[in-house]
């Protein structure tokens, strides 16, 4: 049995309305067990047998049918999360006033895909195999930076599965 948390792309956004009771309960449908929602922003932690091999094409696919719209999906095991948390990926940006986030890719982040930060906005803090962590800076007025100029996802190559995560939605899928 393996422990999955399910990082779902653009639900609660506009009418693509999702409640979580709902969400477990497709889960479930699904034959999924100990399913737990996350907050209310499309994060499911549950366990599953087998191997991860369609898993992903199999939750969309239920997800698809139970609510009318395509749900992209972006898996990690609770192992691979808690690596990804141990690695401490924000170190340069402990004690500073800023919002961390991560970039969950469904694959390797692709080939070119290298951003830079922008002075004073936001900075990458670091790129791995699936993964980009981003730091957003909080501005004067107590807002943060990075909105209006931080642009990735219209830059990767088309059809692309990628979703972001504030870092303290990670934090609490590990505990």
């Amino acid at each position: 049995m393996t422990r999955y948390a399910a990082f779902l792309r653009g639900v609660n956004l506009g009418r693509r309305t999702v409640r979580s009771a709902d969400l477990k309960a497709a889960f479930e449908a699904l034959g999924f067990t100990g399913v737990r929602t996350l907050l209310a922003s499309g994060n499911v932690l549950f366990d599953a047998d087998g191997a991860a091999t369609g898993l992903r094409e199999n939750i969309e696919a239920g997800l698809r049918q139970r609510f009318g719209f395509e749900i992209g999906t972006v898996l990690r095991t609770s192992h691979e999360l808690a690596a990804m948390v141990a690695s401490d990926p924000f170190a340069r940006a402990q004690g500073l006033d800023a919002k961390l986030h991560v970039m969950l890719f469904d694959r390797p982040v692709p080939a070119g895909v290298r951003p830079a930060g922008v002075a004073a906005d936001y900075d990458v803090a670091r790129i791995d195999r699936r993964e980009i962590f981003l730091v957003f800076y909080a501005k004067p007025d107590g807002t943060y930076t990075g909105g209006s100029t931080f642009d990735l996802e219209k830059r990767l190559p088309r059809g692309t599965l990628v979703t972001m995560r504030n870092w303290n939605t990670i934090l609490k899928a590990v505990a």
